[in-house]
C-alpha cells in the first residue's frame, strides 16, 4: 500500500473476518517521532491516551495489531520498530535490540508517556523487555507472545526451532517480480490464513519499486548479525517488579515447557496462557482469543 493510500480502509476486513461488529471506522492515525537523524513511525489507536505500547516482531509491521486493536477497543500505541514498517532504516545497519530499545523508550515517552503496559511479540518481546529498565517505575505490566526473553542461556545463542526455522526461510527472499508472487510465497508459508488476510498483510508489508518489482519494507540488513543481547535482558527480566504475561502459541514450538520453568525462575510473577490452534504469529492465527487475554490481564 503506498503513501498516498489510506491504510485504514480495509480495517473493515480485519473486523469482518475476526467476527467483530463494525460501527465504521475506529479513531487511529499515524504518528511520527525523530529519534536522531531516522524517525519512527508509530499508529495510534483512540481518542484517549494510550495505556499500552504493542511492539511487533521480526519482519513485521504496526499493523498486525490491527485485528487486536478492533477487538480490545483501548487506547494503545503499535509502533513499527526501527527498520521496519514507516520507520526509518538505520544507516549503519545496526539492528541490536538494546539500540531498538532506546528508540522505542523515546517514541513512548513522546506518544505514550502514560502508558503503564508494554507487549512484545518475537523481536518485539525482547525490546519490550529491555525497556521496561529504561523506564523505570512507568510500566507496571509485560506481556510476552510466543517469546521467553531472559530465559536463554548467558551468553548464548537462539536454539533452533521448527517455527524459527518456518520464519528464516519466508524472509530469506526479499525482492519480487511481482505481487502476485509474493502473495504465492506467502500462502505456501501461512497454510492456516485466508488469501485476502494474507493480500492485507502484504500491502501494509511490503511496497512497489519504480521498475514494477515488489520488495518488504523491512531492511534486510537484520537477517544476520543482530546483538541480542542475552545477559541485558537476564537482567531486565530478573528486576522486573511488575507481573508477566506469557503468552504461547499452541502449534509453536518456541515456548516449550522447559522453556516456561525456566523463565519462572528468573520471574516468578509469570501467568502463562496458550492460544490453542494458534502458530507463533498468535495476533495473526487468533486475534480475538488473544485479545481476550491481554483484556483480563490488563484489567487487573
Amino acid at each position: 500500500m503506498d503513501a498516498h493510500d489510506d491504510e485504514f480502509e480495509l480495517l473493515s476486513q480485519n473486523a469482518e473476518e475476526a467476527g467483530l461488529a463494525w460501527a465504521g471506522r475506529p479513531t487511529v492515525s499515524r504518528r511520527t517521532v525523530d529519534v536522531g537523524e531516522r524517525e519512527l513511525s508509530a499508529l495510534v489507536w483512540g481518542a484517549e491516551p494510550a495505556q499500552a505500547v504493542f511492539l511487533h516482531g521480526g519482519a513485521q509491521n504496526a499493523h498486525t495489531w490491527d485485528t487486536v486493536a478492533l477487538a480490545l477497543g483501548r487506547p494503545m500505541l503499535a509502533v513499527d520498530l526501527p527498520g521496519h514498517g514507516r520507520s526509518g532504516w538505520r544507516p549503519d545497519g545496526d539492528y541490536g535490540v538494546e539500540g531498538m530499545a532506546d528508540d522505542i523508550v523515546e517514541v513512548a515517552r513522546r506518544l505514550a508517556p502514560g502508558a503503564t503496559m508494554l507487549v512484545g511479540i518475537g523481536l518485539g518481546a525482547q525490546v519490550a523487555l529491555l525497556a521496561t529498565r529504561r523506564l523505570p517505575g512507568a510500566i507496571e505490566r509485560l506481556v510476552v507472545i510466543d517469546s521467553a526473553p531472559g530465559a536463554r542461556p548467558t551468553g548464548g545463542t537462539v536454539p533452533d526451532t521448527d517455527a524459527g526455522a518456518s520464519v528464516a526461510a519466508f524472509t530469506a527472499q526479499h525482492a519480487f517480480a511481482s505481487f502476485d508472487e509474493m502473495l504465492d510465497r506467502a500462502l505456501r508459508f501461512n497454510t492456516g490464513r485466508s488469501e485476502r488476510s494474507l493480500r492485507r498483510g502484504i500491502l501494509h508489508n511490503a511496497h512497489s519499486l519504480a521498475d514494477g518489482t515488489w520488495s518488504w519494507r523491512w531492511d534486510p540488513s537484520q537477517r544476520h548479525g543482530r546483538d541480542f543481547a542475552f545477559e541485558a535482558t537476564h537482567e531486565a527480566l530478573t528486576h522486573f517488579a511488575g507481573p508477566v504475561l506469557l503468552v504461547r502459541g499452541g502449534r509453536s514450538d518456541i515456548v516449550t515447557d522447559e522453556t516456561v520453568s525456566a523463565f519462572r525462575a528468573r520471574h516468578a510473577n509469570t501467568e502463562l496462557v496458550t492460544i490453542d490452534d494458534a502458530g507463533h504469529a498468535v495476533q495473526g492465527d487468533r486475534p480475538v482469543e488473544l485479545a481476550l487475554a491481554l483484556d483480563s490481564f490488563w484489567g487487573r
